[in-house]
């Protein structure tokens, strides 16, 4: 069988996933087997979302493979939930359940544009890429009172040459 369906609510993680409404193209297959219907497919998924590193936007196509086999009833002696999830029901299967999991699990944990991407500035947020040589000069707080006794570099740059014109003369 091969359709195009609307993608379902919630087919992703925080920063992707596949919209909502959007279509997943499907090829599955059925297969009668003694326990139940074999079900094997592929779907064809867009993948949207935004890089975890600087916030850019992300769209790539996905091609997802499953396999599930749904039992004709439920399984003697068996707890499993899942087993209890995958049953056919008045000669239907529900695929959904099998193809969120097929999708989410090959989503990436922290979504990147580009392997190299050096994401914002933690201080400010300007783009590292944009601004290589950017930087912030960040003194550790506990030794922000002896800064003062130092002064800058400047300043005691202008006090050795006073004190050596002092001793010139």
């Amino acid at each position: 069988m091969e359709e195009t369906v609307p993608a379902p609510a919630e087919m992703g993680v925080a920063l992707i996933g596949v919209p909502q409404g959007s279509e997943i193209d499907l090829e599955v297959r059925f297969e009668a087997v003694h326990e139940g219907i074999l079900v094997t497919g592929e779907a064809e998924v867009d993948i949207v979302g935004e890089c975890g590193r600087c916030l850019e936007p992300i769209e790539y196509s996905h091609v997802a493979e499953f396999q599930e086999l749904f039992y004709y009833g439920p399984i003697e002696g068996s707890e499993d939930e899942e087993a209890e999830q995958h049953l056919v029901q008045d000669d239907f299967v529900d695929v959904e359940p099998v193809l969120r999991d097929a999708v989410v699990t090959a989503l990436p944990f922290q979504p990147v544009c580009r392997e190299d991407c050096e994401g914002l500035c933690p201080e400010c947020g300007v783009r590292l890429e944009e601004d290589p040589d950017h930087h912030h000069e960040v003194l550790d707080p506990r030794w922000a009172a002896l800064s003062g006794l130092l002064g800058t570099p400047a300043d005691s740059a202008d006090s050795r040459k006073d004190s050596v014109e002092r001793e010139e003369s």
